[in-house]
């Protein structure tokens, strides 16, 4: 139930674009897709959009097939990288259909056209989606190879007029080291893009870095395992590091 705090004031944000790996949603499992762990990043979709906020999403390739992983065994780079895009659709459509087992009506959009299974990219079209409450899953990349999914997040976020863009990740928020490995990590509260990129903090790579610093765009990094959590975020509360 939400409390007092969540429902007293309007949210931090009106909309936003949630990107995730797709190794978030592979549970505790080596590979794949873990339905009950999807399903609980449904849930958590759905709490926020039940607060009002328009939310677009991204979610990365990495637990089904990593294009760098092929190019780095052999393979062709733009080959790899398609056979990625795939397996970002593969994700979008897993998540469609939890959304909509929970009854949040969803659009999966294809960088790729690919009709039978998703629309086409229709910048204006999207936008409709949002006004009308719809989730918006951004798949298949940008549609070009030698681009990944962080750079595609930034760049739809900014097409679509999103006012941050929240990473969710197993840790939460940035630190200057792996808070998994050393137990002296520090956290930060709030970062600069120049400093993320100077230090070699990992949120997102450099282009989708560049990118938000160009349109002044917000990197909210958070802990997807965190129940409630980006509800949390968006209602003023809970922890996370901020990028601006």
């Amino acid at each position: 139930m939400p409390d007092d705090t969540e429902t007293s004031f309007a949210p931090l944000y009106r909309r936003v674009m949630l990107k995730i790996s797709g190794e978030a949603l592979m549970g505790d499992q080596g590979y794949g897709l873990h339905p009950p762990t999807v399903e609980r990043i449904a849930r958590e979709v759905k709490s926020v959009q039940e607060m009002g906020v328009e939310i677009c999403m991204v979610i990365g390739g990495g637990n089904i097939f990593r294009g760098l992983q092929g190019s780095a065994q052999g393979m062709e780079r733009t080959t790899a990288d398609y056979m990625g895009m795939l397996a970002t659709v593969m994700n979008a459509l897993a998540m469609q259909s939890a959304l909509e087992g929970i009854g949040v009506f969803t659009r999966v959009i294809s960088a790729i056209t690919m009709n039978e299974v998703a629309e086409p990219y229709i910048r204006r079209r999207a936008v409709r989606h949002l006004e009308k409450k719809r989730v918006c899953i951004f798949a298949a990349g940008t549609g070009n190879p030698y681009f990944t999914t962080d750079t595609a997040a930034t760049l739809r976020a900014n097409e679509m007029n999103c006012e941050a863009i929240f990473k969710g990740t197993k840790v939460d928020g940035v630190y200057d080291k792996d808070p998994q490995k050393h137990a002296d990590a520090k956290r930060y509260d709030t970062v600069t893009y120049d400093e993320v990129l100077a230090q070699h903090l990992g949120v997102m790579d450099a282009s989708a870095i560049a990118l938000a610093r160009e349109n002044e765009l917000p990197i909210i990094v958070f802990s997807l395992d965190e129940p409630g959590g980006f509800r949390g975020i968006l209602a003023g509360r809970g922890t996370y590091t901020k990028v601006s």
